[in-house]
């Protein structure tokens, strides 16, 4: 299940400027990454490990410290990584900028990316491997699109039995998916320390933060919303 689009129009703007502003530094910085990875696999590693998120280096005052929380979401480990935080950015991220303005979206997306890296920092407190991607504030969007939009219709690709289907899903099928998937591998890897090179704790702290988004909306869309009128 790959989302697409969003099929809804916005009400207050017609382009997304902030969305599209960081996915372009997403692709800058991935691409600033893999110069320095071909030029010294080294350099790379200390990179990641002063940009990144490090639990022991952070708790320790060491490294990047706390400036690494807000590094490491413009950081990815590889092309589809890149890819899947980008698209699932511009799908869920237009709309929502839509009801912020595209500054307040930007604080909402750094705010709730900060709040999924504090949760992913205390869930493996003492692990020397860096966290990198924009997933936990992707994952901080698509709650704020499912509060606001629960019954948003997305172009989603799927697959029955290899044949490639476009059906139109509501998002509130789609963002449930995703966030369920996290739940049992994330309580594994607190409760039995199972490995996965998958930040589960940060996607789930970033889709809980993602209650963040009254404090951002529009005063017009906040007033729509708890009146039940319609964005």
């Amino acid at each position: 299940m790959i989302p697409l689009n969003d099929t809804e129009p916005n009400r207050y703007t017609s382009f997304p400027f902030m969305t599209v502003t960081l996915i372009i530094i997403n692709v800058f910085m991935f691409i600033a990454q893999d110069l320095v990875m071909e030029s010294s696999i080294e350099s790379y590693i200390k990179l990641i490990h002063v940009y990144g998120s490090v639990p022991v280096l952070m708790l320790g005052e060491e490294g990047g410290g706390a400036l690494s929380a807000i590094t490491q979401m413009f950081m990815h480990g590889g092309l589809l990584h890149l890819a899947g935080n980008m698209l699932a950015l511009w799908v869920f991220g237009r709309r929502v900028e839509d009801v912020t303005g595209p500054w307040r979206f930007l604080a909402f997306y750094l705010a709730v990316g900060l709040f999924a890296d504090i949760i992913s920092t205390v869930s493996r407190f003492d692990s020397p491997i860096p966290g990198i991607g924009a997933s936990g504030a992707v994952y901080g969007v698509m709650a704020a699109y499912l509060i606001i939009f629960p019954k948003g219709r997305i172009r989603t690709l799927v697959f029955i039995s290899f044949i490639p289907l476009w059906p139109k899903l509501r998002a509130y099928w789609i963002i449930l998916y995703f966030v369920l998937l996290q739940i049992p591998i994330a309580f594994q890897v607190l409760l039995f320390d199972a490995d996965s090179s998958v930040a589960h704790w940060a996607h789930l702290g970033g889709f809980f933060g993602g209650l963040f988004i009254f404090f951002f909306l529009r005063p017009d869309a906040f007033h729509r919303y708890r009146n039940e009128l319609p964005l």
